[in-house]
């Protein structure tokens, strides 16, 4: 298999690919698996994830991949960002942290 375009989504916009692979019949045994993991723990909708990610990429530090793994885990507070963004979290102001914060809650 040759990779042809290499992208960072969301889980749910995997969850949603996977669901139209999955009604053609499509699935191979690791994606029927990861189906299934997807459709336990996504908490948005793809609509909803593709609002919030929109949002999330004004704030200006927050690289592509900062921004799916923000949508795919919607931290509630400043310590579930931190989890999530790990060293990248310190080069944030305070007000940049609040704003995340506040876009995630509403979205979710």
């Amino acid at each position: 298999m040759e990779v042809m375009i290499e992208e960072l989504i969301s889980n749910a916009k995997a969850k949603e690919i996977l669901e139209e692979k999955e009604k053609k019949g499509e699935l191979k045994f690791e994606q029927k698996n990861s189906l299934d993991v997807l459709k336990r723990f996504v908490k948005i909708d793809l609509a909803k994830a593709t609002t919030l990610t929109e949002d999330l990429r004004k704030i200006e530090k927050l690289r592509d991949r900062h921004v799916m793994n923000i949508v795919n885990f919607l931290p509630e507070d400043k310590d579930d960002l931190r989890a999530v963004l790990g060293k990248e979290y310190s080069s944030l102001t305070d007000e940049e942290i609040d704003q995340i914060i506040k876009t995630v809650k509403k979205h979710f």
